[in-house]
């Protein structure tokens, strides 16, 4: 019979590539950590990893089991905090990634209304920028991820399209990008601007998602934008700008939980919006407390 303490240290020797890296992951001994390799390889009858000196690398059949590991460990917890809330026991765990903005707007007040209506659920927040927090979220790393996207500029793209198609997606809200210039630049005061009328200036962009989706609004109004400097770090973008080092459009979110100075924002034209959700997996989205937690997620996102 396999195990689900096992799967989760194959998971951590498959992610790993060793036993001591997959031990300190786990906190465990190495002995630990090979001991319960052998277990798992006796359970299931054949070879899972294959030993070169220092490095491990997983058989076909261990690929096989690692590919539903994550799964298995997530219906696993489902169970487990399904069971707990109808025996009344009302100790549930929601592991939360969020993106930096919505950490700093939509969460605060979602975890505190969630706290106090229920005070036995514990909840933790880590902060990731999507795809990897999708990701995370797959492999069973949290339970619930806040994520966003952009609406496709050149036309549907099928694999964006159906990059969610597995999880469960509650909508929150829409986020209008603002352009953000420096106080004296000759657009600055301006009621709304074109996307073209930055055409030649330096920019500032963000995460890899937001500077894909900066280049194809860019590109898609008639000119290539030149990408000076890159982070995904709000303050530092606004301080940036606010030194005159360039120009930079940030979703209207992060505006709420960052003072600019020596910067200052203007409506950009053509209206550009991404979507915030919040993605959980079907098995996850039954969980008393995953459900429990979307709902002041979506309580948060009213209010914003």
């Amino acid at each position: 019979m396999i195990e689900a303490r096992h799967l989760r240290v194959l998971r951590a020797v498959a992610a790993t590539g060793s036993f001591s890296a997959a031990a300190r992951e786990l906190g465990c001994t190495q002995p630990a950590v090979s001991q319960q390799m052998k277990a798992l390889e006796q359970s299931t009858g054949t070879p899972l990893l294959i030993r070169t000196g220092r490095e491990m690398r997983l058989t076909q059949a261990g690929q096989a089991l690692v590919r539903h590991a994550s799964g298995i460990l997530a219906g696993l917890t489902a169970a487990e905090e399904e069971i707990a809330a109808i025996a009344g026991l009302r100790a549930g765990r929601v592991r939360m990634v969020s993106f930096p903005s919505g950490s700093s707007t939509l969460v605060p007040g979602a975890l505190a209304r969630m706290r106090a209506a229920h005070p036995g659920t514990r909840v933790s927040l880590v902060e990731a920028e999507p795809p990897r927090s999708v990701e995370m979220l797959r492999d069973g790393d949290c339970e619930i991820a806040l994520a966003f996207r952009y609406p496709e500029v050149r036309g549907a793209d099928p694999a964006a399209a159906a990059e969610w198609d597995d999880l469960v997606v509650r909508p929150l809200l829409t986020d209008r990008l603002i352009g953000v210039v420096p106080e004296g630049h000759r657009l600055a005061g301006a009621d709304r601007i074109g996307i073209t009328d930055l055409a030649e200036e330096p920019w500032i962009a963000g995460c890899p998602r937001c500077r894909r989706h900066l280049v194809e609004v860019c590109e898609s109004a008639g000119f290539t934008p030149r990408i000076d400097f890159a982070t995904d770090d709000y303050p530092a973008v606004f301080g940036l700008v606010g030194a005159g080092l360039g120009v930079a459009v940030m979703p209207e979110l992060a505006l709420e939980s960052v003072r600019p100075k020596g910067a200052c924002t203007v409506p950009v034209e053509p209206v550009v919006q991404r979507e915030i959700v919040a993605l959980t997996l079907p098995d996850l989205a039954r969980v008393p407390a995953v459900a429990a937690m979307l709902e002041q997620l979506a309580t948060a996102a009213e209010r914003s």
